[in-house]
């Protein structure tokens, strides 16, 4: 249980210091489109949450530390819903209800889409 936990802890904070990296980043290329950022590392997240997912389908002999701390902490701390929703809502009280709508369509849309695109990937 122990090493379980380590090896979430070690993926969440790979995780969340990239979604940090992605954000600042983002923040200053383009101030305006705040949403980018949660909306890159979610449909990238999607993507390699169905990469993974497969992957282990493949190899049950990878150990489980090695599974939780990939699906559990790099995954869970890289992407977030809580951040999403509270975008869409931002863009939706600022009067931008067609990049409000865009935004959601294309995250939940694009997840979906990025997440059997890696599990074909990794089916190959």
């Amino acid at each position: 249980m122990i090493r379980m936990a380590l090896a979430v802890a070690a993926g969440g904070v790979v995780g969340t210091l990239i979604r940090f990296g992605v954000s600042t980043w983002v923040s200053v290329q383009w101030p305006k489109h705040f949403y980018l950022a949660t909306l890159l590392v979610n449909v990238l997240g999607c993507l390699l949450i169905g990469y993974l997912y497969a992957s282990f389908l493949q190899r049950p002999d990878l150990s489980p530390e090695l599974r939780g701390g990939l699906i559990i902490g790099f995954l869970g701390a890289l992407t977030t819903f809580s951040s999403f929703s509270l975008d869409g809502l931002r863009l939706l009280e600022s009067g931008q209800a067609a990049t409000a709508f865009s935004y959601i369509g294309v995250s939940v849309i694009g997840g979906l889409l990025a997440a059997w695109a890696g599990l074909a990937l990794a089916r190959l």
